[in-house]
Formats: structure tokens, C-alpha cells, sequence
């Protein structure tokens, strides 16, 4: 499916999102890589076989405020 050299990374390879993006649809919160991944801005996927990947934010730290 991809044509760019070097080749972006298949929908299966653990780096998938370094794939170029083909279509962008900011105003509706998706793209499409060039791998056929469909991408969300709330992080979620939607692989090229159909399986939806659930939104994976990364957690966030809680930084504790030092005590004097």
C-alpha cells in the first residue's frame, strides 16, 4: 500500500504510527496513514482488519508538593 521510501511501518509493526498520513480531517478528529490505520485525536484506532484500538492516553504523573 505505501509507495514512500523508505516504506512506512505495516498497520502490524509496534511503530505503526510513524506511517505517513494520506487523508487529514482535522475538523472531524481523524487521518489516514498510508499503512490503512485510521487515526483519532482522543488516541483511539481503527486498524485496517476492523479492530478498534481503545483510546490510549498516556497516564498522568502527580507530582507531590515538597513539604518545608
Amino acid at each position: 500500500m505505501c509507495d514512500h521510501a523508505p516504506p512506512c511501518p505495516r498497520a502490524a509493526d509496534p511503530d505503526h504510527h510513524a506511517a505517513r498520513a494520506v487523508a487529514t480531517h482535522p475538523e472531524q478528529g481523524w487521518s489516514l496513514l498510508c499503512n490503512g490505520v485510521v487515526t483519532f485525536d482522543d488516541t483511539g484506532e481503527i486498524l485496517p482488519d476492523g479492530t478498534v484500538v481503545d483510546p490510549h492516553r498516556p497516564a498522568v504523573r502527580k507530582l507531590a508538593a515538597a513539604v518545608g
